[in-house]
């Protein structure tokens, strides 16, 4: 009975860390979408050149 606990135990946390994976790859996904589109909606500065879209 043991082993059989483990083994479905074994299989919830590796579906789990895949479900985990999946959704992480999207968050990283939408977060270089939003990157891409404030680097190129980036306005400019008094001086005419462009300006940085983030505070750092």
């Amino acid at each position: 009975m043991v082993p059989l606990l483990l083994v479905l135990l074994l299989a919830l946390i590796l579906f789990g860390a895949g479900f985990a994976v999946k959704v992480l790859w999207w968050v990283a996904i939408a977060v270089l979408v939003i990157w891409l589109l404030g680097f190129v909606m980036r306005s400019t500065n008094a001086g005419g050149g462009r300006g940085r879209w983030y505070r750092w």
